[in-house]
């Protein structure tokens, strides 16, 4: 019921090319459509979770996919799988890459990682949609400093502003803590998750749609697995839940 996706462009510090753009895209289209899947994992091979976009291609043509806004598609892409996602942050997160953890659920970072988003001193203005993500999982004050200062910050301090879920020790704790979190979401009802990352996502872009809520609400009230939940709740049992 879960996957792991592993950005592995260690000697280049996991840098996103945008081979590896196209990548990551099919890989998401894939998952979408998996019925199986409960959970998905993005993590990084080597000292860093991600530096960011390859600078060396910004502006160039994209002959493959003619795409220019490929890296901000690719991380709205990530944001709308219908199952949750966790960022395994396993090491420093950088440029575009703190707004592809941030399009993931959640995150869990490791002890000793830095952030930093350099925008403003490179003389960019970052994309709309990456800007309301920071915004409405942030607050506008950190997106400010983040943006406009940019501030290189530690663990514990992301961890107040809440972009980190939770801090781990060491990378062994990482992965005991992103294994319970994934546990966890593996335990709930597949329909009622799903819906409810939808609803919720829609909300914090500001579509919010009644109507569509409460299709998911009589979806859900509808199906076995609230049934199933009712039922073991009653019994005080485990739930085994299908997803329909």
């Amino acid at each position: 019921g879960g996957a792991t996706l592993t950005l592995n462009r260690a000697r280049h510090l996991n840098r996103l090319h945008r081979e590896d753009l196209l990548a990551l895209q099919a890989h998401i289209t894939a998952l979408k459509h998996d019925t199986s899947l409960r959970v998905v994992v993005l993590t990084g091979r080597g000292r860093l979770f991600c530096a960011g976009f390859n600078l060396q291609e910004l502006g160039q043509a994209d002959a493959a996919s003619q795409d220019p806004h490929l890296f901000e598609h690719t991380v709205a892409m990530l944001e709308a799988l219908p199952v949750p996602s966790i960022a395994r942050l396993n090491g420093g997160v950088f440029g575009g890459a703190t707004d592809l953890a941030l399009a993931c659920d959640f995150r869990v970072g490791v002890a000793g990682m830095e952030l930093r988003m350099p925008a403003a001193h490179l003389g960019l203005h970052y994309y709309a949609s990456g800007l309301r993500r920071y915004v409405s999982r942030l607050g506008l004050p950190a997106a400010k400093r983040l943006f406009l200062l940019a501030e290189t910050l530690g663990g514990e301090e992301l961890l107040r502003l809440g972009y980190l879920d939770a801090l781990a020790a060491d990378l062994p704790a990482l992965d005991a803590q992103v294994q319970a979190l994934a546990a966890s979401l593996r335990a709930g009802a597949p329909l009622a998750l799903r819906g409810m990352k939808l609803s919720l996502d829609e909300i914090a872009r500001g579509e919010f749609d009644p109507a569509r809520v409460r299709e998911r609400e009589a979806a859900c009230a509808a199906s076995a697995d609230l049934q199933e939940g009712l039922a073991a709740f009653a019994a005080r049992r485990l739930p085994q839940f299908k997803g329909r």
